[in-house]
């Protein structure tokens, strides 16, 4: 999965981090069963200048349960993908969402026994 990255020219402030629509299906298909499991109820997305945030909720609160965040600056070094918890620990990074998410799927399967 590539994320085109476009430059900003001198003088034009630099674009916002967005997901893009395989990562949005993926983040969205694990957002479904959740929902239908009963864990989540709400999400909200926030696309920043240097991050993408994807946050779920149990219920409308003041915070969320988990964030997926995107920060393609850091592509090359920790991974650009991470799910952060309710505390701010981050609970997995990696290159891969799939792979990050899997701590998630891991989850939806004891929600579901």
């Amino acid at each position: 999965m590539s994320t085109v990255i476009p430059f900003s020219r001198p003088g034009q402030p630099a674009p916002d981090v967005h997901f893009q629509r395989t990562e949005l299906n993926i983040i969205m298909s694990l957002y479904g069963r959740m929902v239908a499991a009963g864990e989540w109820r709400d999400y909200a997305i926030s696309a920043l200048k240097d991050v993408a945030i994807f946050s779920v909720f149990r219920a409308t609160a003041e915070y969320p349960l988990y964030r997926i965040e995107k920060r393609p600056k850091l592509r090359n070094k920790q991974g650009e993908y991470a799910l952060i918890a309710q505390n701010g620990q981050v609970l997995k990074r990696g290159s891969d969402l799939k792979n990050v998410l899997k701590l998630l799927e891991r989850k939806l399967m004891k929600a579901i026994d």
